[in-house]
């Protein structure tokens, strides 16, 4: 196996529950950070599965009920990472006053009320988005909704600090991310936007993507002291929900 693809196959297994080798799980820290590189081209392959699951099944199936087993499918192949993330950094924004208080409850293994309402909300609002999505857009919003929300956690972590005193795993991604991992990521998602929307609304749509992903910096370094794992997969969350919501309008405007 060449040193060139053991960054993708990290990220590959880091962010979906489908293995690519036996031997690959112990990655160092700085080569944990360049598979972030890589992200964005996961997103791909697996939006390309969802689209392709999505031209299967809309053939046999109504709407809504494919807009469910898309969603369905998309959390199996990511094992619930960031929807989990979601929940953890919602429990803790709603059930602490301090950063240190804040910190202990996102890994308090339970789901609190708050948590559970802002994953149920993220869930139906995604379903009717992938429901009311024009004809025209459905399988270029597919392809690139999980590959732009990976990108998102690239752009959220550049340049944050680990929230944790202690340390942990998403800290390795934090310490040794790069510019030029952050620049790959970048031209991968702006490329593969450009060929499916056309310059202008490709352009806003990753303007949109990074503004989102930077205010979700700012906000966790105020109230949580930096970044963790549960505040990069809400970050993902925000930015695929954000732009399966906002593809259509922007695609609309003249």
């Amino acid at each position: 196996m060449t040193t060139h693809l053991k960054p993708f196959i990290y990220a590959w297994q880091f962010l979906t529950a489908v293995p690519l080798s036996r031997t690959l799980h112990h990655p160092a820290p700085d080569v944990l950070a360049g598979s972030m590189l890589w992200y964005p081209l996961v997103g791909i392959l697996l939006g390309g599965v969802v689209a392709l699951t999505d031209v299967v099944l809309v053939r046999w199936l109504p709407r809504e009920v494919v807009a469910a087993l898309l969603i369905f499918l998309l959390v199996a192949m990511t094992r619930g990472l960031h929807q989990d993330g979601l929940a953890d950094t919602l429990d803790g924004l709603a059930g602490g006053r301090t950063v240190t208080d804040r910190l202990v409850i996102m890994r308090d293994p339970r789901l609190g009320a708050i948590g559970a309402t802002g994953l149920f909300l993220s869930l139906i609002i995604r379903y009717g988005a992938l429901v009311s999505l024009p004809d025209a857009l459905r399988i270029p919003v597919l392809v690139c909704m999980p590959a732009i929300g990976r990108w998102g956690m690239v752009i959220s972590a550049y340049g944050a600090p680990y929230a944790r005193a202690e340390g942990g795993l998403a800290s390795s991604f934090l310490t040794h991310l790069s510019g030029r991992h952050v620049f790959g990521a970048s031209a991968v998602i702006v490329c593969l936007m450009l060929w499916c929307f056309g310059t202008v609304p490709a352009l806003t749509a990753v303007l949109i993507g990074a503004v989102f992903s930077r205010l979700a910096t700012m906000l966790c370094c105020h109230l949580f002291g930096g970044m963790t794992g549960d505040t990069l997969g809400a970050t993902n969350e925000l930015v695929e929900v954000s732009f399966l919501v906002l593809m259509p309008l922007i695609m609309s405007l003249p």
